[in-house]
C-alpha cells in the first residue's frame, strides 16, 4: 500500500508541474494544439507518449545516477564543461519564468479577488517558503491535494460538453495551417515543458527509494497530463473558432458552468500558479545548493526576493529575446535525452 501511494505522489506531483498556469487558461493548448483541427487529437496522443517516456527517463536515470539536482543530470547527458553551462542558462530561464509566475499570482488576486498585487505576491511567497521546509514530501503532498481537483474539473468538462452541438468537433474540426506546423508542436510543446519541469522530476526520482514507483509514477503521471491535455481540446474543439479570441479560452467554458464551477477554476489557476512556482524554486534552490556553502532557506529567500523585485517590472522583453534559444536547447535536450543509452532504463 505504501508504495502504491508513493507511485500516485509522483504522478500527481509529475502532473501538477507540467500543468503550469497556461496549461489551466488553455492559452497554451489552444497554440500548440486545438488551432490545427482535427490533427491535434492525433498529435496530443503523440505528446502523451512522449511525456511518459521522457518524464520517466529523466527520473529513472536520477535515480541512478543519485543526482542531487538538475545540472547533475545534465553534466550526465552532456558532459562536465557543456552540461555546465546548459545548466547555467536554464538557471537564467527559470528564475524569469518564475518571476513570470509571481506576477501572474499577484494579477489573479487584483483582478478576480479584488486584493491588491502586492497581497497576492506576498501570500504566494509565504507559502511557498513554509512548504519547501520541508523539501521535496511536502511538493508531493501539496499535489496530491491539488491534481485530483484538476483531473475533477477536466471530468467535469468533458460531461458538459459531450451533450454540446459541438462535441464531435475534436474529431472533424479543420484548419487554414499548415500540416508540418501541426506536427512540430507537439515537438515543441513536449521538449519545453520537460525542461522546465526538470528541476522537480530530478530530485523526484533520486529522492524515491523504489524504481518500480518511480517508474509507475512516471507513466501515469504522463498519461495524466495527457488526458487533462485532450480534455482541454475537447472542450475548446467544440466551440472553435469563437474561443480562440479569448486569452483565456477555458476561462470562457468555466463562466457557462456556473457560479461554483468558476470559483473552484478560479482557485486552481492559482493553484497550479503556486504549485509550478514552488517546485521550481525547490529545483533551483537545489542547484545553488550545490555551488555555494549557504543554508537553504537563505537561498530560497534569496532566490524569491529577485523574482520579487523583477515581477514588479516584467521580464518580458528578456525573455522575448532568450525565448527562441530556449526553445532550441529544449529541443536539443530532448533528442539528446532520447539517444541516450537505453540501458540505462533497467534496474
Amino acid at each position: 500500500m505504501r508504495n502504491h501511494f508513493r507511485v500516485f505522489q509522483i504522478a500527481f506531483t509529475y502532473i501538477g508541474t507540467i500543468v503550469g498556469a497556461g496549461f489551466a487558461t488553455g492559452r497554451e493548448i489552444m497554440e500548440f494544439f486545438t488551432q490545427y483541427g482535427y490533427w491535434a487529437t492525433i498529435t496530443i496522443v503523440l505528446a502523451t507518449g512522449l511525456f511518459i517516456w521522457l518524464g520517466t527517463k529523466i527520473m529513472i536515470i536520477s535515480r541512478r545516477i543519485q543526482a542531487k539536482s538538475f545540472e547533475d543530470l545534465n553534466k550526465h547527458l552532456f558532459g562536465e564543461r557543456s552540461g555546465g553551462w546548459i545548466s547555467l542558462f536554464m538557471f537564467v530561464i527559470l528564475l524569469g519564468v518564475n518571476s513570470i509566475m509571481l506576477a501572474g499570482a499577484g494579477s489573479v488576486f487584483m483582478e478576480h479577488l479584488n486584493l491588491s498585487y502586492q497581497t497576492g505576491l506576498f501570500v504566494t511567497m509565504i507559502g511557498t517558503y513554509f512548504i519547501l521546509r520541508k523539501g521535496i514530501r511536502s511538493i508531493m503532498t501539496m499535489n496530491s491535494f491539488v491534481v485530483p481537483m484538476m483531473l475533477t474539473l477536466s471530468l467535469v468538462i468533458i460531461s458538459q460538453t459531450i451533450h454540446s452541438p459541438g462535441s464531435s468537433r475534436f474529431l472533424t474540426l479543420t484548419s487554414d495551417h499548415p500540416l508540418s506546423y501541426a506536427w512540430i508542436a507537439p515537438l515543441l510543446y513536449t521538449a519545453f515543458n520537460l525542461v522546465m519541469a526538470m528541476p522537480v522530476l530530478v530530485p523526484l526520482g533520486s529522492q524515491t527509494d523504489s524504481h518500480r514507483a518511480v517508474k509507475w509514477g512516471g507513466i501515469i503521471g504522463g498519461t495524466g497530463v495527457g488526458f487533462m491535455l485532450m480534455a482541454a481540446h475537447f472542450a475548446m474543439s467544440a466551440q472553435m473558432p469563437g474561443i480562440s479570441q479569448y486569452e483565456i479560452p477555458m476561462g470562457s467554458i468555466a463562466n457557462q458552468l456556473g457560479l461554483v464551477v468558476q470559483i473552484i477554476y478560479l482557485m486552481l489557476i492559482f493553484l497550479e500558479i503556486f504549485s509550478t512556482f514552488v517546485a521550481n524554486i525547490y529545483g533551483i534552490t537545489l542547484l545553488v545548493q550545490q555551488r555555494t556553502t549557504l543554508s537553504p532557506r537563505i537561498i530560497t529567500l534569496g532566490i524569491m526576493l529577485f523574482c520579487y523585485i523583477f515581477s514588479q517590472f516584467g521580464f518580458s522583453s528578456l525573455l522575448s529575446l532568450l525565448y527562441p534559444m530556449f526553445g532550441a536547447l529544449c529541443l536539443l535536450w530532448v533528442l539528446r535525452l532520447t539517444l541516450f543509452g537505453k540501458p540505462a532504463l533497467r534496474e
